[in-house]
């Protein structure tokens, strides 16, 4: 608890120095030279290792810029849906961010979030594909191309430079776009911003508040569906806890944006903000008003089903995009995999 406790207070004031106007301290402006050679050596590092043996394959990166959560994982769940819809066969490869077992697992629904990583088991829960999670996606993509895949789809993945790509997607959090415009540390940019210049697609996650003027993006929505409850499945209408006192649990980049979706609703939130990708336990929930029910998100559910929560909830959420883009990827993939369309 203690370390969670330090944890939590770091991050809050680097999110604070980022995205609250803070002025970076001295010791963290001297570190981005560091940081950005340390960036460069390592894209020139893996571009002369590329796979050259994956490069007539179709993969797709969806990833971001900056550190934290965008709204990948829906994207990446929505990608697989449209391009099913097509009559192609997608597969996900992932690095499996904070899972306890190392080398190649393909994931199931019934996997372990501590094996496989909690964003990997949500998305072959909902998008029903082939996901293979390795610290070298170019091991995984090859294992998804012996299932006789069409697409690979990489969770993240702009600055893993050695997959080969044939589209780039970036999701940006567009409340709060590129905070201070710094790179990391002082900042939360993981490349400057003119990388932007070089991606097939920028995706802005909500209203595209804070970006910078002349980036064109388009706008993606995601949509609240049902709660569903942990301990039986049974769904119900958020407007259904309107007016109710809730625990509102949520360890994700962004927490303020699932706590003001349930504030939007009429729900009345207690927040608890934890660590993106925290293991919970028992003890996280102790010190919660025990009469209340417990909110949080999917991604959360996935390492929570299994704690014995009582009145735990968890909400669903899709993506939405224009039809006219989804339209313009699908041609893309298909030109490169040299295919026929479908007629709609």
């Amino acid at each position: 608890r203690c370390c969670l406790s330090m944890r939590a207070e770091i991050e809050k004031k680097l999110m604070d120095t980022w995205y609250g106007g803070s002025q970076p301290a001295f010791w963290l402006r001297g570190l981005v030279p560091l940081y950005s050679v340390a960036s460069q050596l390592d894209k020139w590092w893996k571009t002369r290792q590329k796979c050259i043996d994956l490069e007539s394959a179709c993969i797709i990166v969806v990833g971001n810029i900056t550190a934290g959560g965008s709204g990948k994982t829906p994207m990446v769940i929505h990608l697989c849906r449209i391009l099913r819809q097509a009559g192609l066969t997608p597969g996900v490869i992932s690095r499996g961010y904070g899972r306890e077992k190392k080398g190649l697992r393909f994931v199931s629904p019934t996997s372990s979030p501590g094996d496989v990583g909690d964003e990997p088991l949500l998305i072959a829960r909902r998008a029903g594909v082939p996901v293979v999670v390795a610290a070298d996606r170019c091991q995984a993509a090859r294992a998804l191309l012996e299932q006789k895949i069409d697409v690979v789809i990489s969770d993240d993945g702009l600055q893993h430079h050695k997959l080969p790509r044939s589209l780039e997607i970036c999701v940006v959090d567009g409340s709060r776009g590129f905070g201070n415009g710094r790179l990391i540390p002082a900042g939360p940019l993981r490349e400057p911003l003119e990388r932007l210049s070089s991606v097939d697609h920028i995706i802005s996650n909500g209203a595209p508040e804070s970006l910078p003027e002349g980036i064109q993006c388009d706008r993606m929505v995601l949509i609240a569906g049902l709660l569903r409850s942990l301990d039986d499945g049974q769904g119900w209408r958020l407007a259904q806890f309107k007016g109710c006192s809730v625990n509102a649990v949520a360890g994700i980049g962004n927490p303020e944006r699932f706590f003001r979706l349930l504030e939007q609703s009429g729900i009345k939130v207690i927040e608890h903000a934890f660590p993106d990708h925290h293991a919970f336990t028992e003890n996280d929930f102790s010190g919660m008003k025990k009469d209340l029910p417990i909110l949080m998100t999917e991604k959360d559910a996935v390492k929570c089903s299994g704690l014995g929560l009582k009145n735990a909830w968890f909400l669903c959420v899709e993506a939405v995009l224009p039809a006219a883009w989804e339209n313009m990827l699908v041609h893309q993939v298909m030109e490169k995999l040299q295919k026929p369309e479908l007629a709609p």
